[in-house]
Order: structure tokens, then C-alpha cells, then sequence
């Protein structure tokens, strides 16, 4: 019988659930770490985890038995999930649960600030009376800046609405149209908003593009009085910045429940005027906590029960045999979903993916799913794998379809995905050389370049000398071109034409502003994919 550890408190329910499985043993044991924690788990099947413990590869040295991990909540950065993913542990979490609770922690905490809760109950505790120190703003007819609208930002927004405030988002997967449908009016960069917003709130992952994504400039844009919340991930504002922010009077009030460092007990904003700071209660409700226990509890008891594998972040749902053989055609979808997610920077109304030739064999629905991850990647508040990726999309009103042709074509086979936007339409089409994926088309231009490391994509007037300057520039500023391609519509010159350049480094800023300036040149981006030999660990990487 499969032996479960609960590591962290969990809610009855959990527990209750687990029990009444009937062919699962489990066992309390909280506030593990070091070497209690690897021998406790190496004598376990299953754990159960929140945010408390710290499961690390020395937490895992050695462990033959463990199987799966269910994290209680939706973050996993307490799990470390490439020492799991070595040890063939599945590891799960319920990104669900914390919905409700987390939108009305930011609801919470913006009524807090405009009503000076804080201040006026410590008052009171001090055994003053002061009506007219504390006069507060209403929400009603605010303005409210979202950056992120993904489940949680979604259900902030609505709850806003309900309050009567006017709401702004960014999100890079919104459109006009899906905007318009919440309620919303969609901006195309967190920096549009700014200067409009009464109160700002973010729902977005933490990671290197949305580290700092508001700091010391972004808060001159604000408009002064302006104030700002965060239940999502500690760093996405820079606290330094806040602190300055709040001193020169730029910026209103901070209302904080995440911070870059937790547990934090000691912060250069508590005390400041105009500041409240929850110590990480976004999913602290009975209601959350009993979701996500027994949303937890459920995947164990599935996967032990029917070797289910749901909501993995850091495996494939695909049974060994055929993730084998499918997974250089995953690659190259996700790949292409990589590239075209980076090189337009418009939000998406819908996708396609076409199918042609021998690949028409393989189950294309996988592939898709491949794509879109590949697509919204970087832009989700949870982890993304083939499992819940075309349900972000769709959660973003994002149409996605496929199409299939077992009719060879110039290629035994080829993939081409297509993103529409309410601007414009994006295509590109790849093909598989050996087992490395290859670009092949972007949009109507023929090229031939590996889907791998950093490229630039620069279009511009076919004429001669374009590709010397391009060299010249880099040369100067110490940018080493691996690889070059060059493509055109047509065998004619004198048209329109795309160049890709496979760069060894990350080219300065300084260097592609002096490409845009020749003349030739009208449009350049830079695109970051994995190495060759680098993949999600959903795909066995």
C-alpha cells in the first residue's frame, strides 16, 4: 500500500479525503528540514507539501522510493524540480484553489489603503479620535491598472468593476476583442497605463521579464497619489523604489502581502506612512486552504490508484514509449510557439497550426498543444506544459485550430504555425533536419536557420551591401555571428527581404538602435530559444 508524508499543516479535508481513500497510508510529520527531512522522505511513496518545507536535492539525495510530490498551492519554487525530474519524481500542484482568495486579498488591501484602516485603528488603540485625520478615497470611479489577466487578474477585474472602477490591463495574450468582453480596455505595455491609474496590481509570474517590471522610472510615470498593490510574487516591484517613491510623495500608498525574500520580518516599508503589509495571506482562507488540500490529495490518490498523471510541472503526461517517439516533433512545435510568442509582441485573437506530410502520422493534437505552450510560456502565472496550455488560451478567448495534409510537400514534413492578431498576421514554418529543428519560412520569406540560442531577425530592402553594414555593426560593438541567412519572396532582387542572425552573445541595446538607423533596414527583433539540446522537462529534457 502507497505511504504518504503530509510535510506542512493541511487542511482536514485533505487529510479526511486521503483517509477515506481506503488504500493509502499517510503520516503527519511538519517542520522537517536537513537530514530529518531526506530520511523521512526516502521512507515515503507520496508527499504533500504547502510552502513551508523546503524540498531540495539534498532533500532528495539518494531517494529510490519516492514517486510524486503534490504541492498544496500553486507556487513550486520550494521543490526543486530538476533534482525530482532526475529521480523520476512527478511533481504536481493545484494552480486552481487560490483563485477567490487571492482576488479578495487584493481587493482587501486596495480598500485598505483608500480607507487608512491601519492608521485609524491604531489610533483608536492609542486613545485618539481622529475623523479628520483620516479621510479616505473611494474606489468608485478610480481607475485600476492589471498587469497579468489570468485567472486571478480576471477575477480581480471583475470585483472592480462590481466597485465601480474603471479597469486598464496588460496582458500579452489579451486582445481587444477579449477585453472587451471582461469589461476591460486592453493596453499594449504595462508603461501605457501608468500615467492613468489610480491603483496598480499585478498578477504575473516572477521571472527575468517581470523582475523589477516597476521600478524608480516606471513610477515617475505614474500619476502622483497613485497606489499600488501586490498578492502575486515579491520582486515584481522594486521595494527600494517604493520606498523613494513614497518619500517624495510620487506615489500614495503600498499595500504588500509578497515580498523578494520570505519569511520577511523586517522591511525598510513597514511603519512607512500610507503602507499595509500581510505576511503572504493571498490564499489564507478556510475556503482556499481546503481547495488546494483536497485538490492535492486527489492527484496522490489518482496517480497511485491509476498511475494518472494531472497538473505535472516537470513531466509528460506521455507514457515513455511514445513521448519517444513524438518528441523531436514536440520540439520543433514548441519551438515555434517560442518564436513567434518573441518576434511580433502583439496579443493574439487566434492560432493555427498546420500539418503537412509524414508528420501528419503522429497524434498532431500533442503537437499543438507543444505550440501553444511554447507561445505563452513566458507570459502565465503557473507553469505551462501540453497539459494546460490550450486552456490558458482559451481562459484568453484565444482561438486555436489545426490543419492536416499527409500530401508531401517541398519537405517530408512541415509545421507551420500561424498567429493572428486584430494587426496583423505571423507565420512561420519549420521542419526537422536529422533531429534538430530547423526554420525553414517566416511568413512568405525562405530561410534556413536553427531553431536554437539567440536570433535576430532584421527586415529590410534587398540591396547590395546590406549584409557587410549588418556585420560591421555587430563587429564594433563585439557581437560574433554564428550563422547567417538571408531570404526573399521571390528569386528577383530588389524587394523586400529578412535576414536571421545566430549571435554568440546578447547584442546591446546600442547596437541594434545603430542597425535600425541604416537605411535599408526597417524592423529587427531579438528571439531567445533553448540551446539544441535543451528542453522542458514535460518533454524529457
Amino acid at each position: 500500500m502507497p505511504r504518504v508524508i503530509v510535510l506542512d499543516p493541511l487542511s482536514e479535508d485533505g487529510l479526511q479525503l486521503l483517509k477515506a481513500a481506503g488504500n493509502i497510508e499517510f503520516e503527519v510529520r511538519t517542520g522537517l528540514s536537513g537530514e530529518d527531512l531526506r530520511q523521512a522522505l526516502a521512507e515515503f511513496d507520496g508527499a504533500i507539501c504547502r510552502s513551508g518545507v523546503k524540498i531540495t536535492a539534498q532533500s532528495l539525495a539518494g531517494n529510490r522510493r519516492l514517486k510524486a510530490i503534490a504541492r498544496a498551492g500553486v507556487g513550486t519554487d520550494n521543490i526543486d524540480k530538476e533534482a525530482a525530474t532526475r529521480l523520476g519524481i512527478v511533481v504536481m500542484n493545484t494552480p486552481g484553489g487560490n483563485t477567490i482568495s487571492t482576488a479578495e486579498q487584493t481587493i482587501a488591501l486596495m480598500l485598505a489603503l483608500s480607507r487608512n484602516l491601519h492608521p485609524a485603528y491604531q489610533s483608536l488603540i492609542e486613545g485618539r479620535w481622529d475623523r479628520k485625520k483620516y479621510i479616505g478615497a473611494q474606489l468608485a470611479g478610480k481607475t485600476l491598472g492589471i498587469i497579468g489577466l489570468g485567472r486571478i487578474g480576471q477575477a480581480v477585474a471583475a470585483r472592480a468593476l462590481a466597485f465601480e472602477m474603471k479597469v486598464l490591463a496588460h496582458d500579452p495574450f489579451l486582445s481587444a476583442q477579449r477585453a472587451k468582453e471582461l469589461g476591460v480596455k486592453a493596453c499594449d505595455s504595462p508603461k501605457e497605463m501608468l500615467p492613468d491609474v489610480d491603483y496598480l496590481t499585478v498578477h504575473t509570474p516572477l521571472n527575468d521579464q517581470t523582475r523589477n517590471l516597476i521600478g524608480s522610472e516606471e513610477i515617475k510615470l505614474l500619476k502622483p497619489g497613485a497606489r499600488l498593490i501586490n498578492c502575486a510574487r515579491g520582486g515584481i516591484y522594486n521595494e527600494q523604489a517604493l520606498v523613494e517613491g513614497l518619500k517624495n510623495g510620487q506615489i500614495a500608498g503600498v499595500a504588500l502581502d509578497v515580498f523578494e525574500s520570505e519569511p520577511c520580518t523586517s522591511s525598510p516599508l513597514f511603519g512607512m506612512p500610507g503602507v499595509v503589509c500581510t505576511p503572504h495571506l493571498g490564499a489564507s482562507t478556510e475556503e482556499a486552504q481546503a481547495c488546494v488540500a483536497l485538490e492535492a490529495a486527489e492527484l496522490l490518490i489518482d496517480f497511485f490508484t491509476t498511475g494518472a498523471i494531472k497538473q505535472s510541472v516537470n513531466m509528460s503526461p506521455l507514457d515513455p514509449k511514445t513521448l519517444e517517439a513524438i518528441r523531436s516533433y514536440l520540439n520543433v512545435a514548441y519551438r515555434l510557439g517560442m518564436l513567434l510568442a518573441q518576434i511580433d509582441h502583439v496579443p493574439p485573437t487566434a492560432c493555427k497550426v498546420s500539418y503537412q506530410g509524414e508528420v501528419c502520422r503522429r497524434d498532431t493534437s500533442l503537437l499543438t498543444a507543444a505550440f501553444a505552450a511554447g507561445l505563452v510560456q513566458h507570459a502565465m502565472d503557473c507553469a505551462v506544459n501540453i497539459v494546460n496550455a490550450e486552456i490558458l488560451l482559451r481562459e484568453r478567448g484565444i482561438e486555436l485550430v489545426e490543419e492536416r495534409s499527409a500530401e508531401p510537400g517541398e519537405f517530408s514534413s512541415l509545421i507551420t504555425a500561424q498567429v493572428t492578431s486584430e494587426q496583423k498576421v505571423s507565420k512561420a514554418s519549420a521542419t526537422l533536419f536529422g533531429a534538430l529543428p530547423r526554420l525553414v519560412r517566416k511568413c512568405d520569406y525562405r530561410v534556413d536557420t536553427p531553431l536554437e540560442g539567440i536570433l535576430l531577425f532584421f527586415y529590410h530592402h534587398d540591396t547590395p551591401g546590406v549584409i557587410g553594414k549588418v556585420g560591421a555593426v555587430f563587429g564594433k560593438h563585439r557581437v560574433n555571428i554564428a550563422q547567417m541567412s538571408v531570404g526573399r519572396v521571390t528569386n528577383q532582387p530588389g524587394g523586400q527581404a529578412v535576414g536571421v542572425l545566430a549571435l554568440d552573445s546578447q547584442p546591446p541595446a546600442e547596437a541594434i538602435a545603430e542597425l535600425l538607423s541604416l537605411d535599408p533596414i526597417h524592423r529587427a527583433s531579438i528571439v531567445r530559444l533553448p540551446a539544441a539540446n535543451e528542453m522542458p522537462p514535460w518533454m524529457g529534457g
